[in-house]
């Protein structure tokens, strides 16, 4: 009998195993059905029963981008299958960063608002996020900064608008994580109306960015924490799909071990925060949120840009909004964090901003 041999460390293993496999068809009949469950829809069952067909066979054949385009000369494999879903967002991702660069464009800030509460949906009434997001974009607009407002809150209150959970690409290698991110969307799986692909052109023609948050569960809010897996793909992807072929593993895992330099494509915009809460949890949010952002590569605008407070504490939900309307200080608190950014991003733009470590190599570039 043959002594088994260890693995060749320079052949990285792919690991199989967890997956168990396409659905069922009549799990899959289940699933297509049930946002058909409206009465209304019972007229046209037979069409129904024609898209499920169609969609059954995208899925069981694996047909993520039905559209492709060969990547061309400006790819490392011209011959490459490129999805022109994603070579459309990539080209707009490079023209917001080109706009970014340019010193005659305007100065550009995203706010963030990222509680999923707002009146359109079952709360029925706004968020105090929202209030505070907008206190901080009318101090950037007196200014004379662009405010570009991103209400995440939309996901909950938007028809069939998704940000699709991160893959964890970067986990089996950094360069099988594609900027922007390919992983969606996937026909396939019926993983499209990813709101992705609009958010990572306006973090990239932002010089700064305000994050205005409520704490869940002594964490941010779901729609947030969304949004920051799937920005993986901002520090340390992989700007070009065809090198790994799109999603091969085993090819992905031999470019990053030949050596990875791990860019960072969003770095050198500078942030601000704002976390608030009313029991506990606001100090963890805030410092797990400026060290994420540190982390990409972005710099803070100050101290007084980096705010948590509780607004109301430990006093009734019922009347959370009035605990706000009393709180004068919170609110020039973060009239002060947008005063903050407005600051950074004129020092930023004259190249004035400090970033005292910018020119040291890092000897753990991951």
């Amino acid at each position: 009998m043959s002594t088994p041999q260890p693995p060749d460390p320079s052949e990285p293993e792919v690991r199989k195993g967890q997956w168990q496999g396409l659905q069922a068809r009549e799990v899959f009949r289940e699933r297509f059905r049930a946002r058909f469950f409206d009465p209304a829809f019972r007229a046209e069952d037979e069409a129904i029963a024609r898209m499920e067909e169609i969609a059954w066979h995208a899925y069981s054949e694996g047909r993520k981008a039905p559209i492709t385009r060969k990547a061309g000369p400006e790819f490392q494999d011209p011959d490459y299958d490129l999805s022109v879903e994603w070579y459309e967002q990539r080209n707009k991702v490079r023209a917001a960063q080109a706009r970014q660069a340019d010193p005659a464009s305007p100065s550009r800030v995203l706010v963030i608002n990222c509680s999923p509460r707002n009146d359109g949906t079952c709360p029925g009434e706004m968020s105090k996020s929202w209030r505070l997001a907008q206190a901080a974009c009318d101090s950037l607009r007196a200014e004379a900064i662009e405010a570009d407002l991103l209400d995440l809150s939309r996901l909950t209150s938007d028809y069939d608008l998704h940000i699709h959970p991160c893959k964890a690409c970067v986990s089996t290698a950094m360069p099988l994580c594609h900027w922007p991110c390919s992983c969606y969307p996937n026909h396939s799986t019926n993983q499209v109306n990813d709101w992705m692909a609009e958010i990572y052109e306006r973090w990239s023609a932002a010089h700064g960015v305000i994050i205005v948050t409520p704490t869940h569960w002594y964490q941010v809010a779901s729609p947030l924490k969304l949004m920051m897996d799937r920005l993986v793909c901002a520090d340390g992807g992989n700007p070009d799909p065809s090198s790994t072929s799109g999603k091969d593993a085993a090819k992905a895992k031999k470019v990053e071990l030949a050596g990875w330099p791990y860019p960072k494509h969003l770095a050198g915009r500078t942030y601000g925060v704002v976390v608030h809460g009313d029991v506990a949890g606001i100090e963890g949010s805030r410092r797990a949120l400026c060290d994420w952002l540190d982390w990409m590569g972005l710099i803070d605008a100050g101290t007084q840009a980096r705010l948590d407070r509780y607004i109301g504490y430990y006093e009734p939900y019922a009347t959370s909004h009035q605990a706000l309307d009393r709180d004068r200080a919170v609110q020039e608190e973060v009239r002060n964090v947008a005063r903050a950014v407005v600051n950074a991003v004129g020092q930023l733009r004259a190249g004035r901003l400090s970033a005292p470590d910018r020119e040291l190599p890092r000897p753990r570039v991951k």
